[in-house]
């Protein structure tokens, strides 16, 4: 990602998966939309959104933005599926890779970068409960190596 502000992220990700690769891509909004994201930044929500690769074209399913009040007529359902812009070789390389097993698209990242919707998307490969547990553990065991390294 650049140096664009993310209006959300997507925390339960590096969490759940380990992420192989990173793809910045367009997002595709009506104009309520954009005026939702730019005024309700902190409401959105990516934390339950996937990609997926449907027709030689990639959607995000299940991102939340919240409906923007003054539009009331031509606000856009909430989750709706959103288009994303990639070209077609990056679609392809991602179809290939997203169809193996255990392996997703995951939304990282939201931002605006010089004036256009972004999302970060993660190539993303499911951790297992032994593993989450393992990074659970060294993180706490950093802070610990944070906390003793202050103190001298």
């Amino acid at each position: 990602m650049t140096s664009a502000i993310p209006l959300c992220r997507n925390p339960k990700a590096f969490y759940n998966y380990h992420i192989l690769a990173k793809v910045e891509v367009g997002l595709v909004l009506s104009g309520s939309e954009v005026k939702s994201l730019r005024t309700n930044a902190g409401r959105a929500s990516i934390a339950e959104a996937f990609a997926r690769v449907e027709d030689g074209e990639v959607f995000l399913h299940q991102m939340t933005i919240p409906p923007y009040e003054p539009a009331s007529l031509m606000n856009p359902p909430m989750a709706r599926k959103r288009k994303l812009l990639l070209a077609r070789p990056e679609i392809r390389k991602l179809e290939i890779h997203a169809t193996r097993k255990g392996h997703t698209l995951v939304p990282l990242a939201l931002y605006f970068k010089n004036g256009y919707a972004k999302i970060e998307l993660g190539l993303a490969q499911g951790k297992s409960r032994v593993d989450k547990r393992q990074a659970v553990k060294k993180k706490e065991m950093d802070r610990e190596i944070q906390k003793l390294s202050r103190r001298r």
